[in-house]
């Protein structure tokens, strides 16, 4: 049995030796060809762009701007090369030498793909595109527009805006580090969608490098393309290299606020008519309800719901408290609850619930590299309004699972105005709110993530009563592989509809047509991208 045993443990070693030798041989040829392949093109400066696995820089490259600890793990599957442009030319050489090496190539801006898929593939050999260095920010507050680069982040165009204006700012996430790229590409929500819509409702123009290598503005890649790469990701399409955005107006002074209430007190009461209030009231005024399992503070070793809501007006307090005082009572909101401060200083306040006088906005421009947690997030939309025995039966269901917990995002206002086939982004009227379904954790091992990967499932299965239906509607943003993914084989159109439904609903095909046109050998791919149509026999 011990002689066994040993042979078994041999022949595994010689196994795993074998596939180390061709991975490494595999990246030793490849990064050959590429350099080869890169120094025929112009201005390529291959040698300096283009980092190999054996390169002592590799690991803190691939590691920067991965912002999920569940993909940055020994046996995740990592990319042969990475490519860092600093030039346009240098995306277009990039592109044009991965297609000539038949070598899958994905994007990353930001790295805040939750499932990890700018930076991880299901493909046995893939390079990583890394567009950290192609950030420039370039705002026009007189004309009201800045043009941003893809691996700009959020915090620096909001910092950039604020440099050149008190009053303009953009609708966009609270979360500073998020790359642009890949955030405008989805879509694009924040705390001022309810008055100026997504992202990508004020998007006049962009930059893309398509499957041909070339360099095309709105004019040049046409309406088709450009709608496309408002919100249907831009991973299926070509390489998004920069977005001009319309800035909108902000007042000198906005309202946020941050109040709690638990369920052993009147916390239903206040989401009974939170689904009501929030999506309904005046378009200044964003609420964001966080739903979390906590320990009670009233009962000892007993787990409770904490419901707090956070809000952002754009307006003065004393206008926030009036309206909220006729809409809302059961909130109980007081002037003393609320903070006034500028446009730039309420997106720090959303970053890390920080007063002006605390933390200044330099803070937005900390990329924070390499710094992750472990977390899945899931997405619905809630059409109708969940009553008080559906809540209560949800307390219970939060309490029970232990730590998974659910955001509330508001909809409404702009967004019930805009048309669904606007963009590829089609929750518009009809929906009340997005929900978030959020779990974090610090413990990597197998048995944790196998927990609360399960939590996350358990508690989406859960809220089917509840939430949108033929499809189960989802944001593309809050990417989630457990509805679908696409191996590209014979059924890759079949595939893709499964999770492009719930995604894009009735806009899918039309993606699918912009994606045949564009792109039709399927070069730019990923698990969840948009299929080309399958192609017709003979």
């Amino acid at each position: 049995m011990t002689t066994r045993s040993n042979q078994t443990t041999f022949v595994s070693s010689v196994l795993l030796f074998l596939l180390l030798l061709h991975v490494s041989a595999t990246s030793a040829s490849l990064y050959d060809d590429f350099v080869r392949c890169l120094n025929t093109h112009p201005n390529s400066s291959a040698s300096q762009i283009v980092i190999p696995q054996n390169n002592p820089s590799f690991t803190s490259t691939l590691r920067a701007y991965i912002r999920n600890a569940r993909f940055n793990t020994t046996s995740t599957p990592k990319p042969v090369l990475i490519l860092t442009p600093t030039t346009e030319s240098h995306v277009q050489a990039s592109v044009l030498c991965a297609k000539k090496l038949n070598v899958q190539l994905k994007t990353r801006s930001g790295g805040h793909d939750y499932e990890g898929i700018s930076y991880v593939s299901t493909e046995p050999t893939f390079v990583v595109l890394d567009l950290f260095n192609i950030r420039s920010i370039d705002v026009n507050a007189e004309a009201g527009y800045a043009w941003a680069q893809a691996g700009a982040t959020l915090g620096e165009l909001y910092y950039r805006i604020a440099e050149k204006s008190k009053t303009l700012g953009f609708p966009a996430g609270v979360c500073p580090t998020v790359g642009v790229g890949g955030h405008v590409s989805a879509g694009g929500y924040g705390n001022l969608l309810r008055k100026y819509g997504l992202s990508v409702d004020n998007v006049l123009d962009a930059l893309i490098v398509d499957v041909n290598g070339k360099l095309l503005d709105r004019k040049a890649m046409g309406e088709d393309l450009f709608w496309a790469i408002r919100g249907g990701g831009g991973g299926s399409f070509g390489v998004i290299l920069a977005y001009k955005l319309k800035l909108v107006p902000v007042p000198e002074k906005v309202t946020v606020f941050r109040v709690m209430h638990y369920t052993e007190s009147n916390a239903t009461d206040v989401v009974l008519k939170w689904q009501v209030v929030a999506p309904g009231t005046v378009d200044d005024l964003w609420m964001r309800m966080l739903v979390q399992p906590v320990s009670s503070p009233t009962k000892k070793e007993t787990k409770t719901v904490r419901i707090s809501v956070l809000a952002q007006y754009l307006g003065n307090s004393n206008q926030l408290v009036s309206v909220l005082g006729k809409q809302f009572p059961e909130l109980g909101l007081k002037k003393e609850d609320c903070s006034e401060m500028s446009w730039i200083e309420s997106v720090v306040w959303w970053n890390d619930s920080s007063t002006p006088n605390v933390t200044k906005p330099e803070v937005l421009l900390d990329r924070t590299l390499d710094q992750a947690k472990f977390g899945k997030r899931k997405s619905d939309y809630v059409q109708t309004p969940i009553s008080r025995e559906g809540l209560e039966s949800l307390w219970k269901k939060l309490i029970e699972l232990g730590k998974t917990g659910l955001v509330f995002n508001a909809y409404g206002g702009k967004m019930a105005r805009v048309s669904a086939s606007d963009a590829p982004f089609p929750h518009r009227a009809g929906n009340l709110f997005k929900i978030q379904y959020s779990v974090s954790w610090e413990d990597g091992g197998e048995e944790a993530t196998k927990e609360y990967l399960n939590q996350s499932r358990v508690l989406y299965s859960f809220m089917t009563p509840f939430v949108s239906k033929n499809p189960r509607s989802a944001f593309l943003a809050y990417r989630d592989l457990d509805i679908g993914v696409n191996n590209f084989g014979k059924d890759s159109y079949e595939q893709g509809k499964v999770y492009g439904l719930k995604y894009f609903n009735d806009n899918f095909n039309r993606l699918v047509k912009v994606k045949t046109a564009v792109d039709p050998e399927n070069f730019f791919r990923n698990e969840q991208s948009i299929p080309p149509l399958p192609r017709k026999a003979g």
